[in-house]
């Protein structure tokens, strides 16, 4: 069975650590499980993002969306940053490493900017809880100093959105996220 923990650093963050079983056949690991997110909707839509190492995705983040990621081959760096403006945790950065040899995942309630570097080449699976909308699509600026993230890459490969996307500061009225939100 898993351990599923609460974030120390940003509310409604939940951390898996799953039990892996294996022999000498491979192994086996229980990556998601509904009940481990009893605040959270049921996840509609799986996706895969294979990106090269260096690669850097983010930071983005949804108004009415919530993820849940998990990292099968490679290693990446997590930064997640809480701009759910009024909220116990709002302006909280935490980074930590998710690789396929520790299997662990992470869920990522709506208006918390999430985003990854890619430490080698790897994998990202992620599971969302509503289909694709171009408008609840946002982002924050990946490398502004008041969200101050270590993503342990030096010259990411970044997309052109995310190189445009506006400081924390900068967020347009209305693009904002609040508390409470659903988590």
């Amino acid at each position: 069975m898993a351990t599923v923990r609460d974030s120390d650093r940003i509310a409604g963050v939940r951390i898996v650590e799953p039990t892996v079983y294996g022999d000498e056949r491979g192994l086996l690991v229980e990556t998601y499980r509904r009940e481990w997110f009893p605040l959270g909707r049921e996840m509609v839509q799986g996706n895969r993002s294979n990106k090269q190492r260096g690669a850097l995705v983010g930071l983005h983040y949804h108004l009415h969306q919530a993820d849940y990621w998990y990292c099968p081959v490679g290693t990446i760096r997590v930064v997640l940053h809480d701009l759910r403006e009024g909220g116990p945790t709002d302006g909280a950065t935490e980074c930590f490493d998710m690789s396929g040899d520790d299997h662990r995942g992470v869920f990522i309630p709506p208006g918390v900017a999430h985003g990854f570097a890619a430490l080698t080449d790897a994998v990202l699976t992620y599971l969302v809880d509503a289909y694709y909308n171009p408008a609840d699509e946002l982002g924050v600026l990946w490398n502004d100093p008041q969200i101050s993230a270590d993503w342990g890459v030096t010259d990411p490969i970044l997309s052109t959105r995310d190189q445009t996307n506006p400081r924390r500061a900068d967020i347009p009225t209305g693009r904002r996220p609040y508390w409470p939100m659903r988590t």
